[in-house]
């Protein structure tokens, strides 16, 4: 393309109309632990947005700055919408416990159930609406439960609830 169609405010903002981080519609509940590493991403955010806004030359900067607005608006939305939930029985699987199960080939496996922003398989926490967790939740220990998968079914039984 010539450089005759191309206007030069065009290349000042090039790169920093960032799309938005989508928002769940589903409840936001969060474990305390969760609501408080939120919290703390967003406290780091705005420690680096007043240091690159000190800084506001070259795109790269302005980048940055356009990157951390959104995530700043992304965390504010997701803390003010927030129902911190905090497991009060270890007798049923409920919100926030970790539940250890086990399959058929005598291997255990332990889960915490947590809120969408908190979960992270590799370290065993999983979204309260994932099918694992609807299948877990409200049971005992010693009870059986199928837990759904596109893999096939998994049959698990329930072995110890910690709160």
């Amino acid at each position: 393309m010539s450089r005759g169609f191309v206007k030069e405010d065009d290349l000042e903002h090039a790169g920093t109309d960032v799309p938005e981080r989508p928002i769940s519609a589903q409840a936001n509940y969060m474990t305390e632990s969760g609501f408080l590493i939120l919290n703390q991403q967003l406290n780091g955010f705005e420690k680096q947005k007043s240091q690159l806004s000190s800084n506001k030359e070259g795109a790269s900067a302005q980048q940055q700055l356009a990157v951390l607005n959104r995530d700043i608006r992304y965390l504010t939305a997701r803390i003010e919408s927030a129902i911190v939930s905090k497991p009060d029985s270890n007798l049923t699987v409920v919100f926030g416990a970790t539940v250890t199960v086990e399959n058929a080939d005598g291997e255990t496996q332990s889960y915490q159930i947590v809120g969408e922003d908190e979960a992270d398989v590799k370290l065993g926490k999983i979204n309260w609406a994932s099918p694992l967790a609807k299948a877990l939740i409200g049971q005992k220990v010693g009870d059986d439960v199928t837990w759904k998968r596109p893999a096939g079914d998994l049959n698990l039984s329930i072995v110890k609830i910690a709160i």
